[in-house]
């Protein structure tokens, strides 16, 4: 396991190492973007603004995934400050209970996610006039924490016994009923709620779509803050989250390696870059509507978070994410570039 800050990735390593193993796409910072070759009209986060970037106004609404909410926080006060007078109201709501209730109704005009959108939910969207565009935007390591006082899990926990924790059928009350070399006290499980896709994509990589299901006698909060203080709070405690929310609490809790039969790896952003941390690495996404495209303050904002999506210095130091590289950002500007004309 990972305990406090030791085997986390320091930012500085992981982009020595990210360019050691020849990533353009993280060579795509921010002096890449001051000349103004940005693929879009909004440049990167170094550029003085466009011509008459002043007049851009209005508002950008956003919804959806807790796990994107520090980088989309983090593009939205960027774009703020290129254009005052554009408000970027961003709400962490849950990927699912983003898309239900905000997005899908038409309240908001993007809807970030930790897992892509599902038939059901383009289904709700179609019926009320609403086209979600899926955009790449980083990747995440989602983390299993525990307690720093835990001592008994050794190398870390293997796939099957993650299953057998957080499985509705097992439903273990104690660390000995998983391996019978650990305490006989009881498990206190504390993870986001079932609007979220960090659950969704935990039952997906971990108990499987067709499996019995996430057990429901846990802490369900949407607030990742309020996992890291149920971890912290107890020594027999075990929680899961995205790395983001993990790598600014390295003090707090501790980060579990997975062992996917290939022996245990630990959570970071070069293992979640190169693929060795299966299965818990994963896409994080945008969805503009397409019909608020044809509105230029959601348009430019979009346009803005794809163009700072190679940005290491948002994206990695400061988030705590993979950023993009070169050429899936380059795809997904076409993209949206597409779906803007076509909104006109």
């Amino acid at each position: 396991m990972t305990r406090n800050s030791e085997g986390v990735l320091s930012r500085r390593k992981f982009l020595i190492a990210s360019g050691a193993a020849g990533l353009t796409g993280l060579a795509g910072c921010t002096e890449n973007n001051s000349d103004g070759s940005d693929g879009g009209e909004s440049g990167g986060t170094e550029q003085s603004g466009d011509e008459g970037s002043q007049e851009l106004s209005g508002t950008v609404d956003v919804s959806g995934s807790s796990t994107v909410f520090p980088l989309a926080t983090a593009m939205a006060e960027r774009f703020k400050e290129k254009h005052p007078k554009v408000s970027v109201p961003t709400q962490p709501t849950g990927t699912g209970g983003g898309f239900a209730n905000n997005f899908c109704t038409g309240q908001t005009d993007f809807n970030n996610a930790s897992r892509p959108i599902k038939p059901e939910e383009k289904e709700q969207c179609s019926n009320n006039g609403i086209t979600p565009l899926e955009l790449k935007v980083a990747t995440d390591a989602l983390t299993v924490i525990v307690n720093n006082d835990n001592d008994f899990l050794g190398e870390g926990l293997t796939v099957e016994q993650l299953k057998t924790i957080f499985s509705a059928e097992t439903k273990p009350k104690t660390w000995a009923d998983v391996n019978s070399e650990w305490p006989d006290k009881e498990i206190e499980i504390f993870g986001p709620t079932d609007a979220s896709g960090t659950y969704d994509y935990f039952i997906e990589s971990i108990l499987g779509e067709e499996g019995p299901g996430h057990r429901q006698d846990y802490s369900p909060t949407e607030q990742d803050r309020n996992i890291i203080q149920g971890v912290k709070g107890s020594k027999y405690a075990i929680g899961y989250m995205g790395f983001a929310y993990y790598s600014e609490n390295t003090d707090t809790v501790q980060a579990v390696a997975i062992d996917n039969g290939d022996g245990y790896v630990e959570p970071s952003l070069d293992t979640a870059l190169s693929g060795e941390y299966t299965p818990l690495s994963r896409p994080l996404f945008t969805y503009p509507a397409k019909e608020s495209l044809a509105e230029k303050p959601v348009a430019e904002f979009a346009r803005f978070w794809l163009n700072n999506s190679t940005d290491e210095k948002i994206v990695a130091d400061e988030v705590g994410y993979v950023p993009l590289s070169e050429d899936t950002q380059q795809e997904m500007l076409d993209k949206l570039n597409s779906a803007i004309e076509e909104a006109k």
